[in-house]
């Protein structure tokens, strides 16, 4: 920087300035400064910045897979957000495992991190706690933190359930089966409890053969659609309801041997979902809109808002295209 400032006829506070984008600089200077910056091949040390003003300029993220087109588009999101503010985004799944998740999130703040977002595996934040205190903003994702207070985005996951089973029941299927993730994820708990009040709102009885919550990828939904199908015609279902993307690829894999026409909504959309021979109807959200906010969430922590914890809902929407208008 001395180098820099002795070629440019400047400050050394005049280079930081310019280096760190920072206002009061006239631009035929900042232009001179650049200039020999370009000249003498000048880099920042970043590591030498993070330790002189604790600032790393990169935010952390934790998601479940980053292969899931739906934690994908939430990273890009959250990476843009970096992107325009100079930063940089480190990523890593935690792939459903709560050791890893803890893991993943300590790495993180060694490198310390500005602020750290979170897909939450597990259900125990308390280890976070001092964190907190010290001000490291942290945003969860999709599932609520347990055991703290913090700013979390989510879906909403029981009200978009709610109307893709309504929807099927409303084209005259009493038999409509959930296909889903275990109860301990949020998600699949409010996925589930949506199913259940629109089956209860219509006063069609739950039959427990047809819940067959525990599938996590598309293989498995697969095989636990197939099992479906093979019940007796009168216990059969004539609907199915798939909690999430995964569980509706591997379900509209076994829809392609039966015989007979089996409606089918899923729970977010997909690419090439509404390519396919039937276009899938799905409860679709906008998993951008996830990332952009809960990045402007920790971006707002980290300029000095000092207020109480924020919980945002994303609104999903139904969007019929024919798998779920199927009549019985």
């Amino acid at each position: 920087m001395r180098d820099v400032a002795s070629t440019a006829g400047v400050s050394l506070k005049t280079v930081s300035r310019v280096v760190n984008r920072e206002p009061g600089v006239h631009a035929d200077t900042a232009a001179r400064v650049q200039a020999a910056i370009a000249d003498l091949g000048f880099a920042r040390n970043d590591i030498a910045r993070t330790l002189r003003h604790g600032r790393a300029g990169a935010i952390g993220l934790v998601i479940e897979d980053v292969a899931n087109p739906f934690y994908s588009a939430i990273a890009r999101a959250v990476e843009d957000a970096a992107h325009a503010r100079g930063h940089i985004l480190i990523t890593g799944s935690c792939e459903e495992d709560a050791d890893r998740e803890h893991q993943l999130v300590h790495r993180l703040l060694r490198r310390s991190v500005d602020a750290l977002l979170i897909v939450p595996a597990g259900e125990d934040h308390r280890y976070l706690r001092a964190e907190l205190a010290t001000g490291t903003p942290l945003v969860f994702l999709d599932r609520p933190p347990g055991g703290i207070e913090a700013d979390t985005v989510l879906l909403d996951n029981f009200g978009g359930a709610r109307a893709g089973v309504a929807h099927l029941l409303a084209r005259g299927h009493d038999r409509v089966a959930f296909v889903g993730d275990g109860p301990a994820l949020h998600t699949a708990r409010e996925r589930l409890g949506g199913y259940r009040r629109a089956l209860a709102d219509a006063g069609v009885p739950e039959r427990t053969e047809l819940v067959r919550a525990g599938t996590h990828d598309a293989p498995g939904a697969e095989r636990t659609v197939r099992t479906l199908l093979r019940l007796p015609v009168a216990r059969r279902p004539t609907a199915l309801f798939c909690a999430n993307n995964r569980n509706t690829i591997g379900a509209l894999r076994a829809l392609r041997d039966h015989a007979r026409p089996v409606a089918l909504v899923g729970f977010d959309d997909f690419e090439l979902a509404d390519m396919l021979a039937t276009p899938v109807t799905v409860v679709r959200h906008v998993p951008d809109d996830m990332g952009r906010i809960a990045a402007e969430l920790a971006y707002a922590r980290l300029e000095g808002d000092g207020g109480p914890p924020q919980r945002r809902t994303i609104p999903c929407e139904l969007v019929p295209r024919g798998s779920g208008e199927v009549a019985t």
